[in-house]
């Protein structure tokens, strides 16, 4: 952990009695790490079979009860829940009269910041958001994991330096969010985190179908030198058919996966879309090239079967926070843990049975003139689990805070088919 001039030790928080509400899987790593700070965690609550198994787990001897004998025991609670819960959950327990003055309020969500926490700021509560951009497990791994883990944060400015501190004191680093930019933050995460787990999927699947035995290990080399490069470089990293305008490679990649893989053709023309407006922005592709690019690009893409009307970039986002969030989440990521089912990564349903006829790989829409995007307009992630009912009981942790966005991907709010899942989170 970096020293910080503000958490010197006669500025960080007195130790602290620490609740858990929402025992999904970043919950329970939290107060885990709180507690190697020297705080106690006294009470968690959780309702899933999975839930009282990972609070056992990673707070053993820590007692299950109800959301508001979490808040009766605890200084400070830590708000775990997925992005769309939230809300609720602080309003019934406001309602309730479960909150106490001078009691923290910390939420884990990346989309929001301490707005969300006003009822219970009315009571006389501490608000805090502290969104670790991490994707979490729910096992002991993601404690240290949180060491050098960035932490969005939003927090009253008389409450900075209690929030700083409660997050290096975790092994993270705080970076500081203002309450009107946690939407885009959050939005950041998610195409970062949650969509790069769908692109490596499809990725895997289409390698498998053209033979490939081992397609985790044929992209793992190229995968990490492609984020090593993105994070060092940005845009001068791009490469590919696209960013140099080799628009006959292009198209035949169209003609191959509108035969074979229907599903993934509406994902690559977005996403080529979108390359072909960053490596032109930046003097990468020349713009005698993008013209017939554009044009191979500007066709129409089969129905992928996510819904009435829907066009490519325009599917509601995976996301809760994790999270990530987070990371998230985040949910994400998203950013919560345990999160509330998402939206699936992959289009769900199966091609019509009759798609648009092709008349080879060259597109016979309009052609494009100039260099101006054609990407669709994204209509932004919105969350598509069930709406959460405040009160006795508090709907489980969101999985990853960048997910909320996370993220994101379970199979119930906070029992995911898979213990190890991949970023979110969110997150997210």
């Amino acid at each position: 952990m970096n020293p910080h001039p503000s958490t010197e030790a006669q500025d960080r928080p007195a130790r602290l009695t620490v609740g858990v509400v929402g025992a999904g899987r970043v919950g329970p790593a939290l107060a885990a790490a709180l507690q190697l700070a020297g705080h106690r965690p006294v009470a968690v609550s959780g309702v899933s079979d999975a839930s009282v198994r990972r609070a056992a787990e990673m707070l053993p001897g820590v007692p299950l009860v109800t959301p508001g004998e979490v808040l009766a025991r605890a200084d400070l609670v830590l708000l775990t829940v997925p992005d769309d819960a939230l809300a609720d959950l602080v309003a019934g327990l406001v309602e309730t009269g479960a909150v106490r003055p001078g009691q923290l309020l910390v939420h884990t969500s990346g989309r929001f910041g301490t707005a969300v926490l006003e009822p219970a700021t009315r009571a006389g509560a501490l608000p805090l958001a502290l969104h670790p951009a991490m994707t979490f497990t729910g096992t002991s791994v993601d404690v240290q994991r949180l060491a050098g883990c960035p932490f969005g944060v939003t927090a009253p400015q008389e409450l900075r330096m209690a929030a700083e501190a409660l997050v290096i004191e975790m092994g993270g680093e705080p970076e500081w969010i203002a309450e009107s930019a946690r939407p885009l933050y959050h939005a950041a995460l998610a195409i970062g985190a949650n969509y790069l787990v769908t692109l490596v999927a499809q990725a895997m699947e289409l390698l498998q179908k053209a033979g490939v035995q081992a397609p985790d290990r044929m992209l793992g080399p190229l995968l990490g030198a492609a984020l090593d490069n993105a994070l060092r470089s940005g845009d001068a990293a791009l490469t590919g058919p696209v960013a140099r305008g080799d628009a006959g490679t292009v198209a035949a990649h169209v003609a191959e996966l509108r035969t074979h893989a229907p599903q993934a053709l509406a994902g690559y023309l977005a996403m080529a879309r979108t390359t072909a407006d960053r490596a032109l922005a930046h003097g990468l592709l020349k713009p005698e090239l993008a013209e017939e690019l554009l044009d191979v690009l500007a066709g129409p893409a089969p129905d992928s079967g996510t819904g009435p009307g829907a066009r490519p970039g325009e599917q509601g986002s995976p996301d809760d926070s994790g999270g990530t969030d987070g990371p998230g989440g985040t949910d994400g990521t998203g950013g919560a843990e345990g999160q509330q089912p998402e939206a699936a990564d992959h289009p769900t349903g199966e091609p019509p049975a009759t798609s648009p006829k092709s008349t080879g790989p060259k597109s016979t829409g309009p052609k494009s003139t100039s260099p101006k995007s054609t990407s669709p307009k994204s209509t932004g992630p919105t969350g598509t689990g069930p709406k959460s009912a405040a009160g006795p009981t508090a709907p489980e942790g969101s999985d990853s805070p960048a997910d909320s966005a996370s993220p994101d991907d379970s199979t119930s709010p906070d029992d995911p088919a898979s213990p190890d899942h991949g970023p979110h989170g969110g997150g997210s």
